[in-house]
């Protein structure tokens, strides 16, 4: 007898030999065990995943000369007869081959004529999508009304390129890929049966590469059995599939780590050298990573592993790599494979690729960003604080409810706003000439970042005052003065802006300009900041080391901000200020 391929040979015969997809099995052995079949199934999924091959087991276990039952017996005549391919009534059609209406119309003419030697007429439809628009319009009204001994089974592996009118007609299963544990003990019960030693590393490269196909890993067993000899080693398994040693995975990881970017492209030339596809090599790369991230979640997700074998040297790599690192190895591997699909120039690409990782940041576990460090830091500084107006605003406001329960509203007094005179006076005593200029030079920048009606407040308003935690408003009219203050929510915000300006969070104090003037020349008087200018008659103030900052009136006029903004722009020399 000729040689056969394992794929033929071993070809699962009953329900109990078939690997995964356990969801179908067990709702069509329920059917066969209660005589709850229908007419029409349709069987889809990818390619290599037992769609044939459960359509052959279903039509033994329905003609099964020991029906009902959940497993054809494979003894009796039928099932014989169905597993070599010569029962009359069990018909193959390949509709990739036999699209046309013709042979469609030839099944439907035959079909209402009774079983010749079994109880059911079955219909197996290969590649059923394959069928011309006019087949499927032949077949739709048998699929809907059929004779009580047929039965079809439609198999195909793009599902959407059938007519809804016939989907809806059938009962529908979807086959998933299997995975690589199922694919590794099939192949184990293979090579047990032709007596061949193994390495189980070898299995688990061939499951890999297969994507999920059982029958591209038959296949690809077939070619390496052959290849090997007396033993089937993860070497061979290597060279004959094309996929790539952990190995140089890791020397490749560690370049990566250490930013060697000449060996990283070193190692890429060799592997292309060998043959390597660079859309394989990018696919293998985010299942090693993937991998990796495995063993850094859990040492003991041993068989979820595709690549890698849960050594220590590998366990001890993942551990090098923060989790952030790996996912954003991956995405970057990802959407170059998407770039790739589309180029003739796929070993670029995946240069690229590599360049990218091996200069991106935090590639070591540890590592952190100084520039999103202090971002975060602003961040919670700033939350902090609005938990802190949030808290002073609530418990005010449970302190003042019994009385305004009992009072009525207050109306805006027509005497202006009540002033801080104590608290202006502190920030007086603090004040320093390095900390009015910050404010002065964050005003305008901050005043864009509001809104109009709430800029426009600030119109006839400047900062007249600054210590490193608070600084003072000068209004001209006391109306706008009364209503900043009183505004809480635009204090917070003006806060916050200034924060975001300055990096400091600042206290802020309102004041109209008539009470700023008695202010300022009280303070002054009080702490005997002055001195009397013998020589010109004016009243001018000294500025001693460690004295509270004040600007006088020449010096407020001359660090008008339109023309500190001027100044900045042309500088000193060129700016010359004319009085009208």
């Amino acid at each position: 007898m000729t040689y056969q391929a394992f794929y033929r040979v071993y070809r699962p015969q009953s329900f109990r030999e078939m690997s995964g997809q356990t969801h179908v099995k067990r709702t069509l052995q329920n059917a066969l065990l209660a005589n709850k079949t229908t007419h029409a199934y349709l069987f889809s999924g990818p390619r290599g995943t037992g769609k044939t091959s459960t359509a052959k087991i279903f039509a033994k276990a329905l003609n099964c000369e020991k029906a009902p039952t959940n497993e054809p017996c494979n003894e009796c005549s039928t099932c014989r007869s169905i597993t070599e391919g010569s029962h009359p009534d069990v018909i193959e059609f390949d509709a990739a081959s036999n699209s046309r209406v013709e042979e469609i119309r030839d099944i439907i003419e035959k079909v209402r004529f009774a079983p010749a030697d079994a109880r059911f007429k079955v219909y197996i439809i290969d590649e059923v999508h394959m069928l011309s628009t006019s087949a499927f319009n032949a077949l739709l009204k048998t699929l809907e009304e059929p004779p009580p001994h047929a039965v079809f089974i439609l198999a195909t592996t793009e599902p959407h390129k059938l007519p809804a009118t016939i989907i809806s007609r059938c009962q529908r299963f979807d086959f998933k890929r299997l995975s690589s544990h199922d694919i590794v003990e099939r192949m184990k019960v293979v090579l047990e049966d032709i007596d061949l030693p193994y390495d189980e590393q070898a299995l688990k490269v061939i499951a890999q590469a297969a994507s999920g196909g059982m029958r591209d890993a038959l296949s690809l067993l077939d070619q390496i059995v052959s290849f090997s000899g007396e033993q089937l080693t993860l070497e061979n398994a290597l060279l004959v599939s094309g996929s790539i040693s952990q190995d140089v995975f890791y020397d490749l990881a560690i370049s990566l780590k250490e930013k060697d970017i000449a060996k990283v492209l070193s190692l890429l030339e060799e592997l292309i050298a060998d043959g390597k596809d660079p859309l394989r090599l990018s696919e293998d790369l985010i299942t090693f990573f993937r991998d990796l991230l495995l063993l850094q979640t859990d040492s003991e997700l041993d068989e979820l592993l595709e690549l890698v074998t849960p050594e220590e040297k590998f366990v001890e790599l993942s551990r090098e790599f923060s989790a952030d690192t790996l996912y954003g190895y991956i995405d970057i591997l990802s959407k170059t494979q998407q770039d790739m699909r589309f180029s003739h120039h796929t070993k670029v690409y995946l240069e690229t690729a590599l360049l990218k990782m091996s200069q991106s940041k935090n590639a070591v576990t540890g590592a952190i960003d100084p520039a999103l460090n202090n971002k975060v830091a602003q961040l919670e500084s700033i939350i902090f604080q609005l938990k802190e107006q949030i808290q002073n605003g609530a418990m005010q406001t449970i302190n003042q409810a019994p009385k305004e329960a009992t009072s009525r509203p207050r109306a805006i007094s027509s005497k202006g706003y009540k002033v801080q005179e104590g608290r202006i006076k502190e920030v007086l005593k603090d004040a320093t000439k390095k900390d009015i200029l910050q404010i002065k030079n964050a005003w305008l920048p901050v005043l864009n970042q509001l809104q109009k009606s709430q800029s426009a407040l600030f119109a006839e308003a400047e900062p007249v005052a600054a210590s490193s935690s608070a600084f003072v408003i000068k209004f001209k009219y006391d109306i706008h003065c009364q209503m900043v203050a009183e505004n809480r929510d635009l204090i917070s915000i003006l806060s916050q802006t200034f924060f975001q300006q300055t990096g400091s969070n600042y206290e802020i104090l309102c004041i109209p300009e008539s009470q700023w003037t008695v202010l300022r020349e009280n303070f002054i008087r009080e702490n005997g900041l002055h001195k009397k200018d013998q020589q010109e008659g004016n009243m001018v103030q000294e500025q001693i080391p460690e004295a509270p900052y004040i600007e006088d009136a020449k010096e407020i006029e001359s660090e008008d901000p339109l023309v500190v903004e001027a100044e900045k722009m042309f500088g000193k020399d060129f700016v010359e200020i004319v009085e009208d």
